[in-house]
């Protein structure tokens, strides 16, 4: 049988020896060999390239796919071969393994994967591939803790909003107000206060009066509508959701915003007469047939209803019982519960399948927390050039500060990464316990905790006709999927 062979590396893991491309390809040459194979073809990939030429991967897919006989495509780990880069594809080689048409060989894990792998085998490589994704997840909340906390502290890290000019200096970014339109974009708000004007001619008006955007062109009536909403006039930065306050100047008063807010509003009341009420699907369902959200009410004050808000006037409102679109739902959290023995074989087994990982964390702490005592030696070092007179007492300041927020960055990535280790090993209970007790859970709740249980577990939720139709969110359908079958049962071996 012929070979083929895929190595691939990520920026940070290059400097691990064990883990280079060359190791990965000499490994993947010496597996080949015991096995007799002859190697066809060699890819390689760095996941920092990848990301500028994604077409380097499907080039790879077209030679394994134009095979005229079954060939060995050979990774060296089941970690090189479910990062990010390769979810998408992860399907479409499991499928051709299924067919026959070729042969997953993971060297290092002495794992095969063909159609005559058992269901044991394959459930812990489903369930593993769903759970490296769940780890990956979680070491790449690093960057969006960092941002958060530039955020808790005042500081924006966005595009500049109309009327603010970015500004950095010395690597530092600022927002300043805007001497040409600042002034103008206070001069909107007020125009719109007096009630004379509607977006579409206040867009021209301002137009008139000088106000343009970045490009020098009329500011469209959305973007109007959106400057007018947008509270970062008065202080406020919005980001995913959640407000802050922020450090810079502002450009309208409090008060001229609240009264542009009330105008506003007053275009849009729509009377819902149970909007404030909790509801557990209210808006995780759309219309199959016009997507349009399905929207719930209150009949008689205890009956829930759901029908299709029809809001572009395609479909026929027909109204289904909150209980009927439920049945199937809690059906699927009684299927998904697995036996505890069964359960506490998985995790032993996953535990034990990921334990090289420990290797890359220690790794990537000893570098952070060297950056980290590299950069209290500069502060140590500051301090006797401040003492010796070397520097002025503001330069001391100011340099101080750099270092400080960059060993706080340091300390939010360290307890990122430590985390997220241990997130991975107790992933695998958390998820199967979450599913045993999903039922109980669910039926013991309010409207508003059953509808977040629901948001976390399912997805692309829609109804067709009268019936509710939805997928279960990774890693809960891979366990759905085995939650019965005869698995990890005593003296079972696997197919390697």
């Amino acid at each position: 049988m012929k070979a083929i062979i895929l190595a691939r590396v990520s920026t940070e893991e290059q400097k691990e020896a064990g883990n280079s491309l060359p190791a990965q390809i000499h490994r993947l040459e010496e597996y080949c060999k015991r096995k007799g194979f002859a190697v066809a073809k060699k890819f390689s990939f760095d996941e920092s390239a990848y990301k500028q030429k994604r077409d380097e991967f499907d080039q790879a897919l077209e030679f394994i796919k134009g095979s005229k006989e079954q060939c060995a495509v050979c990774f060296d780990k089941v970690d090189r071969f479910s990062r990010n880069v390769f979810d998408k594809r992860v399907p479409m080689l499991y499928e051709l393994a299924m067919q026959d048409k070729i042969e997953l060989h993971f060297a290092s894990d002495s794992l095969v994967v063909n159609s005559g792998i058992s269901a044991n085998e394959k459930f812990m490589f489903g369930i593993g591939l769903n759970l490296a994704k769940y780890y990956s997840d979680a070491v790449s909340d690093n960057t969006r803790r960092a941002l958060e906390q530039k955020l808790r502290n005042g500081e924006w890290i966005g595009q500049e909003r109309l009327g603010y000019l970015r500004v950095v200096e010395d690597g530092k970014t600022d927002y300043v107000l805007d001497p040409q339109r600042a002034e103008l974009v206070r001069k909107m708000f007020e125009l719109y206060a007096t009630k004379n004007y509607s977006v579409k001619t206040l867009a021209t008006e301002i137009y008139k009066l000088g106000l343009r955007s970045r490009n020098g062109k009329l500011i469209s009536p959305s973007m109007i509508h959106t400057a007018l909403k947008d509270k970062f006039y008065i202080g406020i930065m919005t980001s995913k959701g959640r407000e802050y306050p922020h450090k810079y100047a502002t450009i309208v008063p409090k008060r001229l915003f609240e009264d542009v807010q009330d105008i506003l509003a007053s275009y849009n009341k729509k009377t819902i007469k149970y909007a404030a009420k909790p509801f557990a699907l209210r808006g995780l369902v759309h219309c199959e047939k016009c997507g349009c959200t399905i929207t719930p009410e209150l009949k008689k004050g205890r009956y829930v209803y759901y029908s299709c808000s029809n809001f572009k006037g395609n479909c026929e409102r027909t109204w289904i019982r909150e209980e009927k679109l439920l049945a199937p739902i809690k059906k699927m959290l009684r299927d998904i519960q697995m036996p505890q023995e069964k359960v506490d074989k998985v995790v032993a087994r996953l535990k034990k399948i990921n334990e090289n990982k420990n290797q890359f964390h220690e790794l990537a702490i000893k570098q952070l927390r060297a950056e980290y005592d590299k950069i209290q030696q500069n502060t140590d070092r500051l301090l006797d050039l401040l003492v010796e007179s070397s520097i002025t007492r503001d330069i001391y300041d100011t340099k101080l500060k750099e270092y400080k927020e960059k060993q706080y960055d340091i300390n939010i990535r360290l307890e990122d990464y430590t985390k997220a280790d241990e997130n991975f090993h107790i992933a695998a209970s958390m998820v199967f316990s979450l599913t045993n007790r999903a039922l109980k859970i669910f039926e013991s709740s309010e409207a508003n905790e059953k509808r977040q249980l629901l948001s976390f577990l399912l997805q692309n939720c829609r109804l067709s006709g009268k019936n509710l139709l939805f997928e279960l969110k990774s890693p809960f359908n891979t366990i759905l999927e085995h939650a019965h079958d005869p698995l990890l049962l005593p003296g079972q071996d696997s197919n390697l």
